[in-house]
Order: C-alpha cells, then structure tokens, then sequence
C-alpha cells in the first residue's frame, strides 16, 4: 500500500456573528492510498496557516508506505529543521496527516486505533465539560456531568463559589485563567490562593507558558495542582515541565501536540513523575476528540479530558460516528480506525473565515487591565471589569 496524495477540508466552526476568541476554524484532513483506504485526521494550531504546511509537507509522503508512521513523521520533522523550532504550525501539521495514518492502520487491519497504542484499560473516558455561570453548571450536572471548569479572570472567585454552592463538593471544580501575558506572577499566586478552599481539581495555566521559571513559581506558592501545556508542541515543549515536576496535570492539545504517538510519550514521561493526563480539547473539533478518546483508553495516567458541549451545530453536523456519552464519559468505540468519517457536504457549507482573537483597541491590552480594579478581581464579590473593558475572556 501506497499514498497517494493528501487532502485537505477548512471550515469555520463558530456561529455566524461570532468573532474574536470564538471565531475558530476546523482543519481536516485525509491520507489517501492506492488500494482506496484513506485515513481521517484533524490539525490545530492557527488552522488556516497549518493548512498550507500541510500542502508542503504531502509531497514527502507521497509513495510512502503509510504503515511506517514513525518514519514518516522524523521524515517531516526533518523537512521542517531548516524553518527552526518546530512550533504549534508545524506540529499541528505533523498531528493531523499521524492521526490519519493510525486511522489507515486501524481501517487496514480492521482493528480500533486504541488497539494499535496498546490495547484499553479502560471502556469510558471521563470527561469534564465548561461553565461560566452556577445556572450552566446546574444544567450539566443534571445532564450526568460530574466535573466543570469556568475560567477567565473577570470575576473568577464570585464564580467559583456560586457554582461551588450550587453543585456541591461532590461534582469537581477546575479554573482556567488562560495564561494572559499581562497577568503578572504575583497575582497568579494570589488568584490560587484564594482559590485553594474550593477543592479544585486542577488551576489551569496560570501564568503564560512562555516562562517555565513563572509557571515554577506559582507551583511552589499554591496548595492547588497546577495544569499546562495545551500551547506547546511535541514532548519536547514539555519535557522541562514534567521532568521539574512543576505541573501536576499536562495538557497535551490533541490537534497540535504533534500525534497521537508524540502524546503516548509525553504520557510515558509524564506517568516517571506521577504526573496525570488531561488533554486540551478547547477549540478542537469532533474528530481530534475522538483520537484523543482512543489515546486515553490506553493510558494508565489518565486523569480527564475536555469536551465541548452544545457548542455549535457543525460539531453534530461534519462528522459521522459521533461519540456517545453517559454519565460524564465517552464510550470507547470498537470500530476500525477511529470508527468515524467527514461528511464533505457538511463541511463545504461553512467556508473558513479569519482565524483571529483581535485585541479590544479602546484599551491597552497587555496590562492595564491587569492593574485595574485588583483587589475586586481577586475578591467574591460581583465587580464588572472597566467600562472599556469589552472582550469575553479575561
């Protein structure tokens, strides 16, 4: 068996009037063969840039026996030496053309993925799903949802224990304050601190991922495991993080982290340090959740992933073989591959767009805000953030 060529499928995957943070893109892809067996994947990391490394990476693979999927992803990996580091562009490159040859593997052999990485140990993975109110924490709870995360800095205690209140102590409790390049070391550990009586299941990146000496800090200051690395590629990205026991949760991001293969070793890395697993899955579509599903039947270090629910219509659309959910886990399917399809028409109705999270221009957006009404941000009390202040996130 041979491939053939490469194609690729771009779509905008957020609500007509969305724009900045939610103004996403999907990026699919699909390895084909000369015995008419292709493989799906997915690729993340700025999708509409990734798409064109995509387009220069094919003609290497070209011919290539698509069984060999560690020679040919070192083959890309060495395509990409002269551009230096290899980046969330280049790894989610690499990610979305792997994850198609695993699915190849698994329609040629007529076995699942994770039977390829493994074998399971486990018939459900646990998932969490996100709520930015105690009313949208109630709803999924009562949905079967058993873990939520909320995030953002705008009012972040006040919501903390509205949905404490509201769930619980049985349900787990994860913040993401996002890594704002503003957000100083100081107040992380402040925000953590005052976040340590509400039994978090993980604080997630709370300072920017570009300074691994910030993220340490923080680590040592605060009674709360600390979560990274959804913005780094490969395990090299997160080597020195786990390797330093700085994180307690690594958070591979399915579509860029640079494979299914890349991420059973950051795995295997992060389990020598007792470190758990809880992949990124926040601006990822149906079939990278679906790879990760079959990833984390396999992993004895798994913790949690992250799952989108009722975001938008397309996610329900784009894909056939969508996953079942049960009492806060998906069922690990046992069909060939990943055990799912693109639906091309579907896709084809949501032409991409820009891929883009502009800053709000009335305000300076790296720090003002960050200096604005401090003692408010880090109380419970409900303080709306500056009148210029209009972005959805921080």
């Amino acid at each position: 068996m041979k491939i053939t060529h490469i194609q690729t499928y771009l779509m905008h995957a957020a609500p007509p009037e969305a724009g900045g943070w939610a103004a996403r893109n999907w990026l699919f892809v699909k390895v084909f063969t000369d015995e008419g067996i292709y493989g799906v994947g997915e690729a993340s990391g700025w999708p509409r840039v990734v798409e064109t490394a995509i387009e220069d990476l094919s003609p290497l693979l070209v011919g290539e026996d698509p069984g060999n999927i560690e020679r040919l992803w070192h083959k890309m990996l060495a395509a990409m030496m002269c551009h230096g580091m290899t980046g969330i562009v280049g790894s989610g490159a690499m990610t979305g053309i792997e994850m198609a040859l695993w699915d190849l593997k698994g329609k040629a052999l007529g076995v699942p993925v994770w039977s390829l990485l493994g074998g399971k140990m486990r018939d459900r993975v646990r998932v969490y799903a996100h709520a930015h109110s105690a009313e949208r924490a109630r709803q999924l709870v009562d949905r079967g949802y058993n873990a939520v995360k909320t995030g953002g800095l705008r009012n972040c205690v006040e919501t903390v224990v509205a949905i404490r209140a509201e769930v619980g102590p049985e349900v787990d409790l994860m913040v993401d304050v996002h890594g704002p390049p503003w957000l100083t070391t100081r107040d992380a550990i402040a925000l953590g601190r005052r976040l340590e009586e509400f039994d978090l299941l993980f604080y997630e990146d709370p300072v920017a991922p570009e300074n691994i000496e910030a993220i340490a800090r923080v680590a040592e200051a605060v009674e709360i495991p600390i979560a990274a690395g959804e913005r780094h590629a490969g395990v090299y990205g997160v080597r020195e993080l786990i390797e330093r026991e700085i994180i307690d949760v690594v958070q591979p991001d399915t579509g860029r982290a640079g494979g299914l293969w890349q991420m059973k070793k950051i795995a295997a890395l992060a389990e020598a340090h007792y470190i758990t697993m809880a992949p990124h899955d926040g601006s990822l579509g149906p079939v990278a959740e679906m790879a990760a599903v079959h990833l984390l039947a396999t992993l004895p270090n798994f913790l949690i992933l992250e799952h989108l629910e009722d975001d938008v219509p397309q996610r329900y659309e784009v894909m056939t073989g969508q996953p079942q959910i049960k009492d806060s886990h998906i069922l690990v399917p046992d069909a060939p591959g990943l055990g799912v399809d693109l639906v091309e028409k579907a896709i084809a109705k949501y032409p991409s767009r820009g891929n883009l999270s502009p800053p709000d221009a009335s305000y300076d957006y790296q720090y003002v805000w960050a200096q604005q009404g401090r003692a408010q941000w880090l109380s419970d009390e409900p303080t709306p953030p500056p009148e210029y202040r209009a972005g959805q996130v921080f």
